[in-house]
């Protein structure tokens, strides 16, 4: 299969791109990258828990769309730019410990916009959140 990344792209590189941010300070892990996919995941632990003990789901959501941003910003040019324009989530399964582990991979890969999703998985394979993220492709910015 050929590569979709119009960049260099490593797990090495993510990680750098993502010092002193949010996805760093939650523990967020890149762990690999493939020809259409990125992989990652989070500890469900003292910073990522809520009152009840359980994965918060807003860190299930920052997982989602920490892989598919970085995902999306790899298949541009090097002076390419992505942003957001919608997420969503849907919650299956409550996670208490260990970790939750993602894969980002395009649904569509247009040329003003990016459609990704985002499956999110616990230590046993359970699939715990399902995450599509719509991205916008700045021409010129």
């Amino acid at each position: 299969m050929t590569t979709i990344w119009k960049q260099p792209a490593s797990p090495e590189l993510l990680t750098r791109w993502h010092v002193d941010t949010a996805p760093q300070r939650l523990g967020i892990e890149f762990l690999e990258v493939g020809d259409d996919f990125v992989r990652g995941r989070v500890p469900v632990d003292e910073r990522t828990r809520q009152p009840m003990g359980l994965l918060h789901g807003g860190v299930s959501v920052v997982l989602a769309e920490t892989l598919g941003s970085s995902a999306a910003l790899l298949t541009q040019p090097r002076d390419g730019r992505v942003v957001g324009l919608d997420i969503n989530a849907n919650h299956l399964r409550a996670v208490k410990t260990g970790w939750v582990e993602g894969i980002a991979r395009p649904v569509h890969l247009g040329r003003s916009t990016q459609v990704w999703q985002i499956d999110l998985r616990d230590d046993e394979g359970r699939l715990t959140c399902v995450s599509r993220l719509t991205m916008a492709v700045l021409a010129g910015v």
